[in-house]
Protein backbone atom coordinates (compact mmCIF):
# COMPACT_ATOMS: atom_id res chain seq x y z
CA UNK A 1 0.00 0.00 0.00
CA UNK A 2 1.31 3.46 -0.80
CA UNK A 3 1.83 5.68 2.20
CA UNK A 4 -0.73 8.36 2.88
CA UNK A 5 0.72 11.72 3.68
CA UNK A 6 0.85 15.42 3.22
CA UNK A 7 2.89 17.25 0.64
CA UNK A 8 4.99 20.30 1.31
CA UNK A 9 6.52 23.02 -0.81
CA UNK A 10 9.52 21.74 -2.79
CA UNK A 11 12.09 23.05 -5.19
CA UNK A 12 14.15 21.50 -7.95
CA UNK A 13 17.17 21.64 -5.62
CA UNK A 14 15.98 18.45 -3.93
CA UNK A 15 16.60 16.62 -7.18
CA UNK A 16 19.88 18.29 -8.08
CA UNK A 17 21.58 17.40 -4.80
CA UNK A 18 21.68 13.76 -5.89
CA UNK A 19 24.68 12.37 -7.83
CA UNK A 20 24.72 11.60 -11.53
CA UNK A 21 23.57 8.03 -10.96
CA UNK A 22 20.33 9.01 -9.23
CA UNK A 23 17.18 7.42 -10.71
CA UNK A 24 15.78 8.62 -14.02
CA UNK A 25 12.63 7.37 -15.69
CA UNK A 26 14.76 5.67 -18.34
CA UNK A 27 16.47 3.43 -15.76
CA UNK A 28 13.38 1.22 -15.88
CA UNK A 29 13.77 0.24 -19.53
CA UNK A 30 15.19 -3.07 -20.72
CA UNK A 31 18.13 -2.72 -23.09
CA UNK A 32 16.11 -3.22 -26.27
CA UNK A 33 13.68 -0.39 -25.39
CA UNK A 34 16.43 1.98 -24.25
CA UNK A 35 18.61 1.26 -27.29
CA UNK A 36 15.75 1.99 -29.68
CA UNK A 37 14.91 5.26 -27.90
CA UNK A 38 18.52 6.45 -27.97
CA UNK A 39 19.02 5.28 -31.57
CA UNK A 40 15.94 7.20 -32.73
CA UNK A 41 17.57 10.36 -31.40
CA UNK A 42 21.07 9.62 -32.69
CA UNK A 43 22.46 9.11 -29.16
CA UNK A 44 22.80 12.91 -29.09
CA UNK A 45 23.26 14.03 -25.51
CA UNK A 46 24.96 16.98 -23.87
CA UNK A 47 28.49 16.13 -22.66
CA UNK A 48 27.31 16.65 -19.08
CA UNK A 49 24.87 13.74 -19.59
CA UNK A 50 27.30 11.18 -21.00
CA UNK A 51 27.74 9.61 -17.56
CA UNK A 52 23.98 9.30 -17.19
CA UNK A 53 23.71 7.73 -20.65
CA UNK A 54 26.24 5.11 -19.53
CA UNK A 55 24.34 4.59 -16.29
CA UNK A 56 21.02 4.04 -18.07
CA UNK A 57 22.66 1.65 -20.55
CA UNK A 58 24.19 -0.41 -17.74
CA UNK A 59 20.97 -0.59 -15.70
CA UNK A 60 18.96 -1.43 -18.82
CA UNK A 61 21.14 -4.53 -19.13
CA UNK A 62 20.18 -5.45 -15.55
CA UNK A 63 16.51 -5.00 -16.43
CA UNK A 64 16.93 -7.28 -19.43
CA UNK A 65 18.15 -10.01 -17.08
CA UNK A 66 15.71 -9.33 -14.24
CA UNK A 67 12.59 -9.41 -16.44
CA UNK A 68 12.94 -13.03 -17.66
CA UNK A 69 13.88 -14.10 -14.11
CA UNK A 70 10.69 -12.46 -12.83
CA UNK A 71 8.66 -14.08 -15.59
CA UNK A 72 10.12 -17.46 -14.71
CA UNK A 73 9.43 -17.00 -10.99
CA UNK A 74 5.84 -15.87 -11.55
CA UNK A 75 5.26 -17.71 -14.81
CA UNK A 76 2.48 -19.93 -13.52
CA UNK A 77 0.47 -16.97 -12.22
CA UNK A 78 1.08 -14.97 -15.39
CA UNK A 79 0.05 -17.89 -17.62
CA UNK A 80 -3.19 -18.19 -15.66
CA UNK A 81 -3.94 -14.62 -16.79
CA UNK A 82 -5.44 -13.05 -13.66
CA UNK A 83 -8.81 -11.46 -14.28
CA UNK A 84 -8.21 -8.17 -16.06
CA UNK A 85 -9.02 -5.37 -13.58
CA UNK A 86 -11.60 -2.74 -14.44
CA UNK A 87 -9.86 0.44 -13.28
CA UNK A 88 -11.07 3.81 -12.21
CA UNK A 89 -9.21 6.17 -14.55
CA UNK A 90 -8.33 9.66 -13.35
CA UNK A 91 -7.91 11.82 -16.43
CA UNK A 92 -7.29 15.48 -17.16
CA UNK A 93 -4.55 17.68 -18.56
CA UNK A 94 -1.23 17.94 -16.76
CA UNK A 95 -1.35 20.36 -13.79
CA UNK A 96 -5.13 20.09 -13.56
CA UNK A 97 -5.16 18.35 -10.18
CA UNK A 98 -4.92 14.70 -11.26
CA UNK A 99 -2.25 13.96 -8.65
CA UNK A 100 -4.26 15.53 -5.84
CA UNK A 101 -7.34 13.56 -6.90
CA UNK A 102 -5.27 10.37 -7.06
CA UNK A 103 -3.93 10.93 -3.54
CA UNK A 104 -7.45 11.55 -2.21
CA UNK A 105 -8.84 8.42 -3.88
CA UNK A 106 -6.04 6.40 -2.26
CA UNK A 107 -7.53 7.15 1.14
CA UNK A 108 -10.15 4.52 0.28
CA UNK A 109 -8.91 1.09 1.46
CA UNK A 110 -10.90 -0.70 -1.25
CA UNK A 111 -8.70 0.78 -4.00
CA UNK A 112 -5.10 0.19 -5.02
CA UNK A 113 -2.74 1.96 -7.39
CA UNK A 114 0.64 1.41 -9.04
CA UNK A 115 3.54 2.72 -6.98
CA UNK A 116 6.53 4.67 -8.23
CA UNK A 117 8.72 1.58 -8.10
CA UNK A 118 6.19 -0.54 -9.97
CA UNK A 119 6.11 2.07 -12.75
CA UNK A 120 9.90 2.48 -12.58
CA UNK A 121 10.55 -1.27 -12.95
CA UNK A 122 7.35 -2.66 -14.50
CA UNK A 123 9.06 -5.65 -16.03
CA UNK A 124 10.35 -7.15 -12.79
CA UNK A 125 8.76 -5.40 -9.78
CA UNK A 126 7.09 -8.66 -8.75
CA UNK A 127 10.56 -10.09 -8.15
CA UNK A 128 12.62 -7.09 -7.03
CA UNK A 129 10.33 -4.57 -5.35
CA UNK A 130 10.80 -5.64 -1.74
CA UNK A 131 14.60 -5.75 -1.88
CA UNK A 132 15.43 -2.87 -4.20
CA UNK A 133 13.09 -0.29 -2.67
CA UNK A 134 15.02 -0.78 0.58
CA UNK A 135 18.42 -0.60 -1.07
CA UNK A 136 17.48 2.48 -3.11
CA UNK A 137 15.53 4.31 -0.41
CA UNK A 138 18.17 7.03 -0.12
CA UNK A 139 18.45 8.00 -3.78
CA UNK A 140 14.94 9.23 -4.48
CA UNK A 141 14.04 12.80 -3.42
CA UNK A 142 11.28 13.52 -0.95
CA UNK A 143 9.44 16.00 -3.20
CA UNK A 144 8.67 16.33 -6.89
CA UNK A 145 10.61 19.16 -8.61
CA UNK A 146 7.62 20.97 -10.11
CA UNK A 147 5.17 21.25 -7.19
CA UNK A 148 4.48 20.47 -3.54
CA UNK A 149 3.71 16.75 -3.88
CA UNK A 150 5.59 14.12 -1.91
CA UNK A 151 7.68 11.57 -3.78
CA UNK A 152 8.91 8.09 -2.85
CA UNK A 153 9.11 4.54 -4.15
CA UNK A 154 5.80 3.60 -2.51
CA UNK A 155 3.85 6.69 -3.58
CA UNK A 156 1.04 6.56 -6.18
CA UNK A 157 2.42 7.01 -9.69
CA UNK A 158 1.31 7.42 -13.30
CA UNK A 159 0.96 4.15 -15.19
CA UNK A 160 2.15 5.98 -18.32
CA UNK A 161 5.72 5.64 -17.03
CA UNK A 162 5.25 1.88 -16.73
CA UNK A 163 3.88 1.63 -20.26
CA UNK A 164 6.81 3.66 -21.59
CA UNK A 165 9.35 1.48 -19.78
CA UNK A 166 7.68 -1.66 -21.08
CA UNK A 167 8.15 -0.41 -24.65
CA UNK A 168 4.67 0.87 -25.41
CA UNK A 169 4.38 3.97 -27.60
CA UNK A 170 4.23 6.98 -25.28
CA UNK A 171 4.50 10.77 -25.45
CA UNK A 172 6.77 10.58 -22.40
CA UNK A 173 9.63 9.21 -24.51
CA UNK A 174 10.08 12.80 -25.68
CA UNK A 175 11.34 13.83 -22.23
CA UNK A 176 14.63 12.01 -22.80
CA UNK A 177 15.55 13.84 -26.01
CA UNK A 178 13.30 16.92 -26.33
CA UNK A 179 15.63 18.81 -28.69
CA UNK A 180 15.63 16.11 -31.36
CA UNK A 181 11.99 15.05 -30.88
CA UNK A 182 8.97 16.56 -32.57
CA UNK A 183 7.13 19.41 -30.89
CA UNK A 184 3.93 17.45 -31.51
CA UNK A 185 2.98 14.62 -29.13
CA UNK A 186 3.50 11.03 -30.15
CA UNK A 187 1.09 8.28 -29.05
CA UNK A 188 -1.21 10.66 -27.20
CA UNK A 189 -4.21 9.95 -29.43
CA UNK A 190 -3.80 6.20 -29.94
CA UNK A 191 -6.05 6.18 -32.98
CA UNK A 192 -3.28 7.96 -34.88
CA UNK A 193 -0.89 5.04 -34.36
CA UNK A 194 -0.19 2.38 -37.00
CA UNK A 195 -2.10 -0.83 -36.32
CA UNK A 196 0.98 -2.71 -35.10
CA UNK A 197 1.91 -0.04 -32.55
CA UNK A 198 -1.70 0.32 -31.43
CA UNK A 199 -1.89 -3.42 -30.78
CA UNK A 200 1.42 -3.31 -28.90
CA UNK A 201 0.14 -0.52 -26.66
CA UNK A 202 -2.94 -2.54 -25.73
CA UNK A 203 -0.83 -5.66 -25.00
CA UNK A 204 1.47 -3.72 -22.71
CA UNK A 205 -1.44 -2.10 -20.89
CA UNK A 206 -3.15 -5.43 -20.24
CA UNK A 207 0.14 -7.08 -19.22
CA UNK A 208 0.94 -4.38 -16.67
CA UNK A 209 -2.54 -4.49 -15.14
CA UNK A 210 -2.37 -8.26 -14.77
CA UNK A 211 0.99 -7.96 -13.00
CA UNK A 212 -0.53 -5.36 -10.68
CA UNK A 213 -3.42 -7.76 -9.98
CA UNK A 214 -0.96 -10.43 -8.87
CA UNK A 215 0.57 -8.01 -6.39
CA UNK A 216 -2.72 -6.48 -5.21
CA UNK A 217 -6.19 -7.76 -6.26
CA UNK A 218 -8.07 -4.61 -5.25
CA UNK A 219 -9.58 -2.36 -7.92
CA UNK A 220 -6.84 -0.09 -9.29
CA UNK A 221 -7.16 3.66 -9.61
CA UNK A 222 -4.96 4.77 -12.51
CA UNK A 223 -3.92 8.38 -13.01
CA UNK A 224 -2.47 9.46 -16.33
CA UNK A 225 -3.03 12.72 -18.23
CA UNK A 226 -2.36 11.03 -21.61
CA UNK A 227 -5.34 8.74 -21.00
CA UNK A 228 -7.55 11.81 -21.47
CA UNK A 229 -7.00 11.36 -25.21
CA UNK A 230 -7.75 7.62 -24.99
CA UNK A 231 -11.13 7.34 -23.30
CA UNK A 232 -12.73 5.65 -26.31
CA UNK A 233 -10.03 2.98 -26.47
CA UNK A 234 -10.01 2.45 -22.70
CA UNK A 235 -13.81 2.26 -22.49
CA UNK A 236 -13.76 -0.49 -25.10
CA UNK A 237 -10.88 -2.40 -23.49
CA UNK A 238 -12.38 -2.19 -19.99
CA UNK A 239 -16.19 -2.34 -20.25
CA UNK A 240 -16.73 -1.75 -16.50
CA UNK A 241 -14.09 0.95 -16.10
CA UNK A 242 -15.04 4.36 -14.73
CA UNK A 243 -13.55 7.76 -15.60
CA UNK A 244 -13.00 10.76 -13.33
CA UNK A 245 -12.18 13.82 -15.45
CA UNK A 246 -10.78 16.85 -13.66
CA UNK A 247 -10.41 20.26 -15.31
CA UNK A 248 -8.75 23.50 -14.22
CA UNK A 249 -8.51 27.12 -15.32
CA UNK A 250 -6.51 26.95 -18.59
CA UNK A 251 -4.83 30.29 -17.83
CA UNK A 252 -3.29 28.54 -14.83
CA UNK A 253 -2.74 25.23 -16.59
CA UNK A 254 -0.70 26.75 -19.41
CA UNK A 255 2.13 28.38 -17.39
CA UNK A 256 2.09 25.56 -14.86
CA UNK A 257 2.49 22.94 -17.60
CA UNK A 258 5.33 24.91 -19.21
CA UNK A 259 7.04 24.91 -15.82
CA UNK A 260 6.35 21.20 -15.42
CA UNK A 261 8.14 20.28 -18.64
CA UNK A 262 11.04 22.62 -17.87
CA UNK A 263 11.44 21.07 -14.42
CA UNK A 264 11.34 17.54 -15.82
CA UNK A 265 13.75 18.38 -18.62
CA UNK A 266 16.15 19.90 -16.08
CA UNK A 267 16.40 16.64 -14.16
CA UNK A 268 15.48 13.95 -16.70
CA UNK A 269 16.57 14.98 -20.20
CA UNK A 270 19.83 14.35 -22.00
CA UNK A 271 19.37 17.51 -24.05
CA UNK A 272 18.38 21.14 -23.57
CA UNK A 273 15.17 22.30 -25.24
CA UNK A 274 14.52 25.81 -26.52
CA UNK A 275 11.96 27.93 -24.66
CA UNK A 276 9.64 28.37 -27.62
CA UNK A 277 9.68 24.63 -28.33
CA UNK A 278 8.32 23.89 -24.86
CA UNK A 279 5.45 26.31 -25.31
CA UNK A 280 4.64 24.95 -28.77
CA UNK A 281 4.52 21.44 -27.34
CA UNK A 282 2.15 22.50 -24.54
CA UNK A 283 -0.24 24.08 -27.03
CA UNK A 284 -0.06 21.14 -29.46
CA UNK A 285 -0.55 18.49 -26.76
CA UNK A 286 -3.57 20.28 -25.29
CA UNK A 287 -5.13 20.65 -28.74
CA UNK A 288 -4.68 16.96 -29.57
CA UNK A 289 -5.73 15.75 -26.13
CA UNK A 290 -9.05 17.55 -26.07
CA UNK A 291 -9.84 17.02 -29.72
CA UNK A 292 -9.57 13.28 -29.05
CA UNK A 293 -11.49 13.53 -25.77
CA UNK A 294 -14.43 15.39 -27.30
CA UNK A 295 -14.45 13.03 -30.28
CA UNK A 296 -14.65 9.97 -28.03
CA UNK A 297 -16.81 11.38 -25.24
CA UNK A 298 -20.05 10.02 -26.86
CA UNK A 299 -18.54 6.50 -26.75
CA UNK A 300 -18.56 6.51 -22.94
CA UNK A 301 -21.87 5.97 -21.18
CA UNK A 302 -22.85 8.90 -18.91
CA UNK A 303 -22.78 6.74 -15.79
CA UNK A 304 -19.13 5.86 -16.47
CA UNK A 305 -17.78 9.41 -16.80
CA UNK A 306 -17.90 12.09 -14.12
CA UNK A 307 -16.36 15.55 -14.39
CA UNK A 308 -15.25 17.90 -11.65
CA UNK A 309 -13.34 21.15 -11.44
CA UNK A 310 -10.09 21.53 -9.54
CA UNK A 311 -11.28 24.73 -7.94
CA UNK A 312 -14.30 22.96 -6.45
CA UNK A 313 -12.20 19.98 -5.35
CA UNK A 314 -9.81 22.21 -3.40
CA UNK A 315 -12.65 24.25 -1.90
CA UNK A 316 -14.59 21.19 -0.69
CA UNK A 317 -12.90 17.84 -1.32
CA UNK A 318 -15.48 15.92 0.72
CA UNK A 319 -18.46 17.18 -1.29
CA UNK A 320 -16.59 16.76 -4.60
CA UNK A 321 -15.63 13.16 -3.89
CA UNK A 322 -19.06 12.33 -2.48
CA UNK A 323 -20.64 13.47 -5.76
CA UNK A 324 -18.10 11.43 -7.74
CA UNK A 325 -18.78 8.27 -5.73
CA UNK A 326 -22.51 8.66 -6.28
CA UNK A 327 -22.25 9.43 -10.00
CA UNK A 328 -19.91 6.51 -10.72
CA UNK A 329 -21.41 4.07 -8.19
CA UNK A 330 -18.07 3.56 -6.43
CA UNK A 331 -19.62 2.21 -3.27
CA UNK A 332 -20.33 3.44 0.24
CA UNK A 333 -18.75 6.86 0.63
CA UNK A 334 -19.00 6.69 4.42
CA UNK A 335 -16.02 4.34 4.52
CA UNK A 336 -13.72 7.17 3.46
CA UNK A 337 -15.55 10.30 4.63
CA UNK A 338 -13.61 10.70 7.90
CA UNK A 339 -10.22 10.35 6.21
CA UNK A 340 -11.24 12.92 3.61
CA UNK A 341 -12.44 15.34 6.26
CA UNK A 342 -9.09 15.03 8.02
CA UNK A 343 -7.24 15.56 4.74
CA UNK A 344 -9.43 18.57 3.89
CA UNK A 345 -8.32 20.28 7.09
CA UNK A 346 -4.66 19.68 6.31
CA UNK A 347 -5.06 20.94 2.74
CA UNK A 348 -5.85 24.43 4.05
CA UNK A 349 -2.13 24.78 4.85
CA UNK A 350 -1.00 24.02 1.31
CA UNK A 351 0.74 26.73 -0.68
CA UNK A 352 0.65 26.87 -4.45
CA UNK A 353 2.88 28.58 -6.98
CA UNK A 354 1.60 31.80 -8.53
CA UNK A 355 1.88 32.85 -12.16
CA UNK A 356 1.22 35.85 -14.37
CA UNK A 357 0.65 35.82 -18.13
CA UNK A 358 1.36 38.69 -20.46
CA UNK A 359 -1.30 39.94 -22.88
CA UNK A 360 0.14 38.04 -25.84
CA UNK A 361 -0.01 34.64 -24.11
CA UNK A 362 -3.46 35.34 -22.69
CA UNK A 363 -4.69 36.11 -26.18
CA UNK A 364 -3.11 32.95 -27.56
CA UNK A 365 -4.55 30.68 -24.86
CA UNK A 366 -7.97 32.34 -25.20
CA UNK A 367 -7.99 31.77 -28.96
CA UNK A 368 -6.61 28.23 -29.15
CA UNK A 369 -8.43 26.81 -26.15
CA UNK A 370 -11.73 28.68 -26.55
CA UNK A 371 -13.93 25.54 -26.79
CA UNK A 372 -12.54 24.28 -23.48
CA UNK A 373 -12.88 27.72 -21.84
CA UNK A 374 -16.48 28.02 -22.97
CA UNK A 375 -17.48 24.46 -22.02
CA UNK A 376 -16.23 24.73 -18.44
CA UNK A 377 -17.07 28.38 -17.84
CA UNK A 378 -13.64 29.86 -17.23
CA UNK A 379 -12.98 33.57 -17.74
CA UNK A 380 -10.19 35.33 -19.60
CA UNK A 381 -7.99 37.18 -17.06
CA UNK A 382 -6.54 40.64 -17.42
CA UNK A 383 -2.92 40.92 -18.55
CA UNK A 384 -0.41 40.32 -15.71
CA UNK A 385 -3.18 39.22 -13.34
CA UNK A 386 -1.67 36.97 -10.68
CA UNK A 387 -3.20 33.49 -10.71
CA UNK A 388 -2.65 30.77 -8.06
CA UNK A 389 -1.33 27.57 -9.61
Amino acid sequence: MPKRGEAGRASEDSFHRYPWYSPRFWHGMPFSVWFELARENGWRAMPSQWGMMASVTAISAFNSVAEPLSNARFGRLLRQKPLLPQPVFIIGHWRSGTTLLHELMMLDPLFSCPTTYQCFAPGHFLLTETVLTRLLSGVIPEKRPMDNVAAGWDRPQEDEFALMNLGAPSPYRRMAFPATASDRPCALDLRRLPDEEFARWKRKMESFLRMLAIRDPRRPVLKSPPHTARVGVLAEMFPQAKFLHIVRDPFVVFPSTVRLWKSLHAVQSFQREAEDATERYVFNAFDEMYAAFERDRPLVEPDRLHELQYEQLVADPVASLSAAYKALDLGDFSRVRQQLEDQARSMKRYQTNRYTLDAEKIEKVAARWKPFIDRYGYKVPDANEVCPA
